[in-house]
């Protein structure tokens, strides 16, 4: 049998697998799904079968995991990946003391619009790859830089090139040319913007946030893109109070992002959403709050409310210059009251619910094969070592786009 994982078999075999993290209960323990001594079998880009090692198929490749781990690929279910220029100052200056609100952005804003399309699309790529080779298999990519009718439609043309799952953002702030009339800015959005985004989009959301758009702004603006055929998102109760969950639910939004400040009426309307068919997932932000050195959301109370949670890395210039779930992970275990599993849990099929998707997040037999293998037996090792490189190889659709399982450092 060969060994050679470098090309695109049609068959191939992760074989003496530590842990397998399935996220499936009926084929493992616990919510992870999580065998031990397991091997997992990949046909034409999907999971075809696993189980015990001793009972794996042939294959036409063999991969000898070594007793390390296996977990679903990453699902990275809120990014800003999309503009130009850097905001390092800006954060220097809030570890001096500064605090930090939603009016940095403008600063990006300014920067993607004088950027070019290769050099927007040049730096997106850069940071996929970048999350790619930290376990990142599928990433949500907003628009929000722009804020012009051609400078949001060209972000979405960018994050179309680079991901499925993009996001109309153009409700991120309002610029500085409608400083005097947001009401005028919102017809933008609403009107001409959304009509040029609305074809390269498969989401719409919107910063209901103070310093950003109010509770009725934010429901025009979600209800426009609603007829336009986009699905709702929505950043909510990050800075403070405030009626982003209640409207998230209320809209039936796949997910409501942040959810740092919330009261007990917001984690029970999250709580009641998660019974729906489709829940209103609560999308935490942890290492946004490690940026700007606010509170974190409490993650226990959702979880013991029976929500369902999912964990991001809003990677983007300001607020969160950082790709790495497995640094969300580590900051929710030590800091926001998750399990390690619970933690796996959210930064996969939580994401994956986040997206309404039902082919990533898991490695149950029809699943997407993107797989990631941990240089590590356990993946609470991801929680457990904090800050080191963990990832030895990745494998999207069945194809090995980052790391080398043969090499062992």
């Amino acid at each position: 049998m060969s060994t050679d994982s470098s090309a695109v078999p049609s068959s191939l075999l992760v074989d003496a697998i530590g842990t397998l993290v399935t996220n499936d209960p009926s084929l493992g323990q616990g919510a992870v799904g999580e065998m031990s001594d397991a091997a997992l079998v990949v046909e034409d880009g999907r999971v075809a079968w696993c189980g015990p090692r001793g009972r794996a198929p042939a294959a036409d490749v063999r991969v000898d995991a070594e007793g390390r781990c296996v977990v679903p690929g990453f699902v990275d279910s809120h990014s800003h990946i999309v503009f130009a220029g850097d905001r390092s100052r800006e954060f220097a200056a809030r570890m001096s003391g500064r605090p930090y609100t939603a009016g940095g952005i403008r600063t990006t804003v300014a920067a993607t619009r004088a950027a070019t399309d290769a050099e927007l699309l040049e730096g997106a790529r850069r940071l996929v790859r970048e999350a790619r080779a930290q376990g990142t298999t599928t990433l949500e990519v907003k628009s929000g830089y722009g804020l012009t009718v051609d400078d949001e439609a060209r972000s979405l043309s960018v994050a179309a090139r680079v991901t499925e799952e993009t996001t109309f953002l153009g409700a991120h702030v309002v610029p500085p040319e409608y400083a005097d009339d947001p009401a005028g800015y919102v017809d933008l959005v609403t009107g001409p913007m959304l009509e040029a985004c609305a074809p390269r989009a498969r989401w719409i959301d919107v910063f209901c946030e103070r310093g950003a758009f109010d509770e009725d702004a934010a429901r025009r603006v979600l209800t426009a893109g609603t007829v336009r055929g986009l699905l709702p998102r929505v950043h909510g109760n990050q800075l403070g109070p405030g009626p982003g969950v209640r409207l998230a639910v209320e809209l039936g939004a796949a997910s409501v992002d942040h959810c740092t400040c919330l009261s007990a009426e917001d984690v029970d309307a999250l709580a009641q959403a998660a019974r729906r068919p489709r829940p209103t997932v609560a999308t935490l932000l942890p290492g946004v709050d490690f940026s700007t050195r606010r509170p974190y959301p409490d993650a226990r109370a959702l979880l013991d409310a029976g929500a369902v949670v999912a964990l991001a890395s809003d990677c983007n210039p300001g607020s969160c210059f950082t790709s790495s779930l497995a640094f969300c992970i580590a900051v929710a275990v030590r800091d926001m009251g998750m399990t390690p599993d619970e933690a796996v849990w959210s930064a996969t099929a939580g994401g994956a619910r986040a997206l309404r998707r039902t082919d990533v997040g898991h490695l149950a037999p029809g699943a997407r094969a993107d797989l990631v293998l941990l240089e590590a037996p356990h993946h609470v090792y991801l929680a457990y070592r904090p800050g080191v490189p963990q990832v030895a190889a990745v494998w999207k659709d069945g194809q090995l786009v980052a790391g080398d399982p043969g090499h062992r450092g």
